[in-house]
């Protein structure tokens, strides 16, 4: 996703992993546990794009299920 301030625009801007048919972002991480600089970047990524709802996945977990955070954007 390029970044655009006024008139200017950057090609080196925000990398959302995923995003389908531009209304849900998928971000994926292998860390040892999300933190609230993964939950920001997430819903940065939602602002920007202007999408309502994400998933913020940790493949680093013993069941997959307890790696799986929904971050709501309130547009």
């Amino acid at each position: 996703m390029p970044l655009i301030f006024e008139e200017i625009k950057l090609d080196c801007g925000y990398r959302i992993d995923l995003l389908v048919e531009n209304k849900f972002i998928i971000e994926i991480k292998a860390v040892e546990s999300l933190t609230v600089n993964h939950l920001a970047q997430t819903l940065t990524y939602l602002r920007l794009a202007k999408c309502k709802l994400g998933l913020l996945i940790n493949f680093n977990e013993a069941l997959l299920k307890n790696g799986i955070r929904k971050v709501a954007n309130n547009l």
